[in-house]
C-alpha cells in the first residue's frame, strides 16, 4: 500500500524502522546498504521515531524504578506493568512531583513496586493515598548483606584468629589510640560532632568508632591476595614443621622441583606473614559473608565446615549467620511473613549485632512496604530487567543520544 507524498512503500518504511529501532543510527545505516536499502543515519533515526507508540494505558501493578542518563548528574525513571514487564512511560527525572503527576494524571493503579527511594514513596502517598507500596526484595536482602559484612568485619579479629597475623602493627596501634580517644571524650560527656572537630576526623569515622564496644569492633582481618605460593602451603607447613631449622633457601628448590614458578623474595614474604603455619588459609570479611548468606544445600561440603568453624569462634558470627538464614526465608512472601518479620527484628535487636540494629530500623522507617514485599507475589525484578537493557541501548548510542529517542526506543523495546 502507497501513501500519499511518501517516498518509500509501507513495507519497506517497517523493515527500515525495524532495523533503526534494534540498532539506532550508523549502526542501521551499514546494515541497511548491506541489505540494498540505502538510507542515511538521519533517515534511520527520522523513520524511527515515526514508528507509532503502543497504546498507552494504566496497569494496575505499576513498577517504578530510576536510571542514569548521566551518572551522578541526570537520571530519569521508567514506568512498566510489573505483571507483564510491558514498557508504560519513562519520565525525564525522578522528582518526586514528576512521579506524583504522572499518577494523578493516570488514575488506576492499585498497587506500586519500587525500590527504598524515599522520593518515590513520598509521590505515590500524595497522589494515591490507598494504593499498597511493594518494596524490592532485592535490594532489601542488598542492604542486609552490606550490615552482615559490616558485623562480619567488626568481628574480625574474633572469627579470624586461625588466620594468618596481621603485619600492620602501626595501623593497629592508630586504631588503638584513636578508639580510646574517642571513648575518653564521650565518656566526658562531648558530642559526637564536637568529637570529630577535636580528634579531626570525618564524623562517620568517630560514630564508627563510638559504636565499637572494644577496640577488637575495629580491628580487621588481614587481607592477603591468592599467590603462587598457595598451591605449596601444605607441603612447606609439613617441611617447617619436620625440620624447623630448613632456610629458605632449601624450601625454594624443593618446591621448583614442584613446579613453583615464583621468585625467592614472594616465599620469605608468604613464610614472614605466617601464612604457612596458620590453621586455615586467610578469608576476608566479604567472602565470609558471603558464604554466610549462600543457600548452606549450594555450598560444598568443606565451605559448610569452613562457615561452622568461623561462626563457632564467634558468638555474634554464629547468631549473625542463623539471622541470615531465617531472613533469607522471609524472601518467599506468605501472609505469615508479617508476624514473622516482627519476631526477627526482635530476636536481631536481642543481640550484640549494632549494624544489624541500625538495619532493622531502616525496615522499621519503610515497615508497611516492607512487609508488603514479604507478603505479596509482587515485585521490581522486570523493571530491573528494563533498566540492564537501557544501559545496552545507551551503549549502543554512546550516551549522546536525546531522551526523546532514547525514551521511544525504550517503549518500543520488548522482553521477547
Amino acid at each position: 500500500m502507497l501513501e500519499r507524498y511518501q517516498r518509500r512503500t509501507g513495507r519497506l518504511a517497517a523493515q527500515i524502522g525495524a532495523v533503526a529501532r534494534e540498532l539506532a543510527g550508523r549502526a542501521s545505516q551499514r546494515v541497511l546498504a548491506a541489505l540494498s536499502m540505502e538510507v542515511s543515519r538521519h533517515t534511520a533515526i527520522r523513520m524511527l521515531l515515526g514508528l507509532p507508540l503502543p497504546p498507552e494505558r494504566v496497569p494496575v501493578v505499576l513498577g517504578v524504578d530510576d536510571f542514569a542518563l548521566r551518572k551522578r548528574q541526570r537520571y530519569a525513571t521508567v514506568l512498566i506493568d510489573a505483571v507483564t514487564g510491558e514498557r508504560i512511560d519513562v519520565l525525564p527525572d525522578r522528582k518526586a512531583e514528576t512521579l506524583q503527576g504522572w499518577l494523578e494524571a493516570h488514575p488506576g493503579v492499585e498497587v506500586v513496586c519500587r525500590d527504598g527511594s524515599a522520593t518515590y514513596a513520598q509521590a505515590v502517598a500524595n497522589a494515591l493515598p490507598a494504593a499498597v507500596q511493594v518494596g524490592d526484595r532485592w535490594h532489601i536482602w542488598k542492604n542486609f548483606g552490606e550490615a552482615a559484612w559490616k558485623e562480619a568485619s567488626a568481628h574480625a579479629a574474633c572469627w579470624a584468629k586461625g588466620g594468618p597475623a596481621s603485619t600492620a602493627t602501626k595501623r593497629a596501634q592508630t586504631t588503638l589510640e584513636r578508639w580510646h580517644a574517642v571513648h575518653d571524650l564521650l565518656d566526658a560527656g562531648v558530642g559526637l560532632l564536637e568529637c570529630a572537630r577535636r580528634l579531626q576526623l570525618a564524623l562517620n569515622t568517630i560514630k564508627r568508632y563510638a559504636r565499637a564496644a572494644e577496640p577488637d569492633r575495629i580491628r580487621t582481618a588481614p587481607l592477603y591476595r591468592t599467590t603462587l605460593v598457595d598451591p605449596y602451603r601444605d607441603y612447606l607447613r609439613e617441611r617447617r614443621a619436620a625440620d624447623p631449622a630448613v632456610s629458605v633457601q632449601q624450601l625454594l628448590r624443593e618446591i621448583k622441583t614442584r613446579g613453583y614458578t615464583g621468585s625467592q623474595n614472594l616465599l620469605y614474604r608468604y613464610i614472614n606473614q605466617g601464612r604457612v603455619e596458620a590453621d586455615r588459609r586467610p578469608i576476608s570479611p566479604r567472602r565470609l559473608t558471603g558464604l554466610i548468606m549462600t543457600d548452606p544445600t549450594h555450598l560444598s561440603d568443606k565451605q559448610r565446615s569452613l562457615v561452622d568453624e568461623l561462626a563457632g569462634r564467634c558468638p555474634q558470627m554464629k547468631a549473625l549467620a542463623g539471622h541470615a538464614r531465617s531472613f533469607a526465608a522471609l524472601l518467599r512472601p506468605e501472609q505469615a511473613n508479617a508476624e514473622r518479620l516482627q519476631q526477627w527484628i526482635d530476636e536481631v535487636r536481642a543481640e550484640d549485632l549494632p549494624h544489624l540494629h541500625a538495619f532493622t530500623r531502616g525496615l522499621d522507617q519503610d515497615r508497611d512496604a516492607v512487609t508488603a514485599a514479604f507478603t505479596l507475589p509482587f515485585h521490581n525484578g522486570r523493571t530491573e530487567g528494563v533498566n540492564t537493557k537501557t544501559k545496552q541501548l545507551m551503549r549502543q548510542m554512546y550516551g549522546r543520544a536525546s531522551f526523546r529517542l532514547l525514551r521511544h526506543r525504550i517503549l518500543l523495546g520488548s522482553d521477547h
